[in-house]
């Protein structure tokens, strides 16, 4: 039985387009289009698509005010189709904040021409949310972070608070965490935190570095799928919500405790053999991502071998467990995100089944756990 599928664009061509495209793989079938966000509210309880792929610029209701007002009523994965400039990124980032899981670049040439390039992404993504995605996770650890999403430069007193209860509404409402060895014993042994995340990063991301404290001990690295410009969009507006000074990182940028750093979609990012600066390069094309997770975490393992603690948060695919692997045989920790609360549980889950994760978390316990432990 093929997953069913409501596009929703006010583009005659790209709805046509993109039914074509859909409908060409077996285990996918478009059963309605909708070309503004009020009809997409309506067919979606008309027909109760199993996906949605949804545009944001559109008459009468918006793409996310349609994505909040469809997830209000049941969760379904969506979508969004944005475009690639510095705006579309901005409000690409508030429709995942909305709760949609993921988004795929709008580029004209492409869905033209009817790339391969863009029906493999397109399939792939649309099959995988389909059968895996937990939407309504997004707005269950949203709930849980007390109004971290909204707030700048909070007092570190007011973060501690808002610390400890994420941290204990995550604890009652999931199977747990996974006990940590040795829990405490990282004071003044690490240099540096890296982060590696995928789909549903942006918004877990926003759960944790808005949380940790304006003394922060070590510098702070993110290593997140995303395309450029919306990096540093992403960078700008996670700045906007925390304590702690983040940026898209740029060549030549000091490694600083409290000091938190963006990897540049469609570069790489290491560590300069010295530990002191950061570097981006184009990287090899053979790499699947750009920014890639296994070759950041390698360039830390390399400098700073044992001195680093790195976390492995939700997303497609298996990222970052080759150089969670390299940390490891250095003697680095690594914590990764609990099945429970992530949007995809992809990349955590190859860590843990290799047995890499010193511990397994809920999304609300990181903060709180490594204000304390680092």
């Amino acid at each position: 039985m093929p997953y069913s599928v409501l596009i929703v664009d006010d583009s005659s061509f790209f709805q046509a387009r993109l039914k074509e495209i859909i409908n060409e793989h077996p285990d996918l079938n478009v059963i309605g289009v909708a070309s503004n966000g009020q009809e997409a509210i309506d067919k979606d309880q008309l027909l109760k698509p199993d996906i949605i792929s949804m545009d944001y610029e559109m008459p009468m209701i918006d793409g996310i005010t349609a994505v909040r007002s469809i997830l209000a009523n049941r969760s379904v994965p969506i979508v969004m189709f944005s475009s690639m400039t510095y705006e579309g990124a901005r409000i690409t980032l508030e429709s995942l904040e909305a709760g949609a899981v993921d988004f795929i670049p709008k580029n004209f040439a492409e869905v033209s021409k009817g790339s391969a390039a863009l029906k493999k992404r397109l399939h792939d993504r649309l099959i995988t949310f389909a059968k895996n995605a937990k939407p309504s996770v997004i707005k269950l650890n949203l709930k849980k972070s007390t109004g971290t999403i909204s707030v700048k430069r909070r007092s570190q007193a007011g973060s501690g608070v808002a610390a400890k209860n994420a941290s204990t509404a995550s604890s009652k409402s999931n199977a747990g965490s996974m006990a940590l060895s040795g829990a405490r014993s990282m004071k003044g042994k690490k240099k540096l935190l890296i982060i590696g995340s995928s789909t549903g990063g942006p918004v877990a991301l926003a759960q944790i570095i808005p949380q940790l404290d304006a003394s922060f001990s070590v510098p702070i690295l993110i290593i997140q799928h995303m395309p450029d410009n919306f990096t540093r969009a992403f960078a700008e507006r996670l700045g906007n919500q925390s304590q702690l000074s983040v940026k898209e990182a740029e060549t030549g940028d000091v490694l600083a405790a409290g000091k938190v750093f963006v990897a540049p979609g469609g570069k790489q990012l290491i560590i300069d053999k010295k530990g002191t600066t950061i570097k981006i390069i184009d990287g090899d094309d053979r790499v699947n991502y750009k920014p890639c997770v296994d070759i950041s975490f390698a360039s830390a393992a390399q400098v700073f071998g044992g001195s680093v603690h790195a976390l492995v948060l939700t997303g497609m695919g298996a990222d970052g467990c080759e150089g969670a692997k390299l940390l490891k045989q250095k003697g680095a920790s690594v914590w990764a995100q609990n099945e429970e609360t992530c949007v995809v549980y992809g990349m955590p889950a190859a860590v843990v089944k290799a047995d890499l994760a010193d511990a397994v978390l809920p999304i609300g316990e990181f903060s709180s756990r490594l204000n304390s432990e680092l």
